[in-house]
């Protein structure tokens, strides 16, 4: 388990760097004479049978809900092996999650309270990048507890599982009951795989495309599709054999931190600075985002952190002080993946949709800078 962590870790960091150089592509494109060429690029439209999608829908809808796939399949092993599988060791990053959604959300809320039409953004800094911030982190080496990496991914797993609860509920349109009765009896199908222990791909792909068909076409997002099938993938194989949910999370790490991440980073983070000045910060917007991202996940992470400490319930992780804690806290303001995801869904509109990455970009960016800071002067204490 200890070898697969750490491979996971390797991955997280490395598919970290690839996002930021995809991008430094994409904002160097949207600000380019190019800037019409990556647009038609983004519009292209591709058909599948009787759908038909833009490129850029295709990323957000068809190649990330591999991207949830994934996500799903390392929650349901952080909760059955890893690090999330006992009370002891799941509660302090399990409070620390929650601080960290509940604290930014109520931020974005505050400032915008008089703008009733930047409400459905509310859930956009509750967001933490895992592959980002163990990017930073791993800048760090050894000169921060091992311990540390562990907190930080139970944290941002949850975060993520926080994520996909929010957009299930709050970002579903209006729902098309035939279709999601339809995609039930696929889940259930798919639920009876499970209990034979079916350790084979093939039988559950044949579930899963119309699964995510039906999902799609109910007015819940499509993602949502890639977490039930990770739930229902088994994680124990009675023949003593490496698990499916093993082997498939070994198979994707590569292709979602390498491919589609960099992928959708590259369709979503072109964002343009024509007419962006030092004002546009203080729109209620990206000044919610930044506030939330920035400010709400430092106090919503370090004070549930320091009461759940106070009162006994967990402990500090090995050899980490608070110094340390409150450097993660920071780390954790870097939203951007899930972050652009949700506002894709909050916002349509150009405008919006402008300022709304110019808020993700300069709170994570704020986070991210501020949290190694604090790490680094931070390392000959440990």
């Amino acid at each position: 388990m200890r070898k697969f962590f750490n491979h996971f870790i390797q991955l997280q960091a490395l598919g970290g760097i690839l996002l930021g150089i995809a991008t430094l592509i994409a904002l160097v494109l949207a600000n380019s004479p190019l800037q019409t060429y990556y647009q038609d690029l983004l519009s292209l439209t591709l058909s599948i049978g009787n759908l038909h999608f833009s490129f850029l829908h295709f990323i957000n809808d068809g190649l990330m809900t591999i991207f949830f796939f994934l996500v799903s399949l390392e929650i349901k092993r952080e909760l059955i092996q890893g690090e999330l599988n006992s009370f002891e060791k799941a509660l302090l990053p399990t409070m620390a999650a929650i601080g960290g959604m509940i604290v930014p959300a109520l931020f974005y809320l505050l400032i915008n309270h008089a703008h009733p039409d930047h409400t459905p953004g509310w859930a956009i800094p509750m967001a933490t990048d895992i592959a980002f911030s163990l990017g930073v982190l791993s800048l760090l080496n050894k000169q921060v507890p091992g311990s540390l990496k562990v907190f930080l991914t139970a944290l941002a797993i949850i975060d993520d599982l926080g994520a996909i609860i929010v957009i299930a509920i709050f970002y579903t349109q209006q729902i098309a009951w035939l279709y999601l009765i339809l995609a039930f009896v696929c889940l259930i199908s798919l639920i009876i795989l499970n209990y034979y222990d079916v350790n084979h791909f093939i039988p559950y792909a044949f579930f899963a495309l119309p699964l995510w068909f039906f999902i799609f076409t109910s007015g819940v997002h499509a993602t949502i599709a890639g977490v039930l099938l990770g739930l229902t993938i088994p994680l124990r194989n009675r023949k003593k054999q490496l698990s499916l949910l093993n082997k498939l999370e070994h198979q994707l790490h590569p292709w979602v931190a390498y491919s589609i991440l960099p992928l959708f980073a590259f369709a979503n983070a072109g964002l343009s600075f024509t007419g962006t000045h030092l004002d546009t910060l203080f729109h209620p917007l990206p000044l919610g985002i930044i506030a939330g991202l920035f400010l709400g996940k430092q106090c919503g992470i370090l004070s549930i952190s320091w009461l759940t400490v106070k009162a006994k319930w967990a402990k500090l992780p090995y050899k980490a002080n608070w110094q340390h804690i409150y450097g993660i806290a920071l780390i954790c303001g870097i939203g951007f993946t899930m972050s652009l995801f949700i506002a894709n869904l909050a916002f349509s509109d150009d405008a919006s949709s402008s300022l709304v990455r110019l808020g993700i970009f300069t709170g994570s960016a704020l986070s991210g800078v501020l949290g190694y800071a604090v790490l680094f002067f931070n390392k000959n204490k440990t």
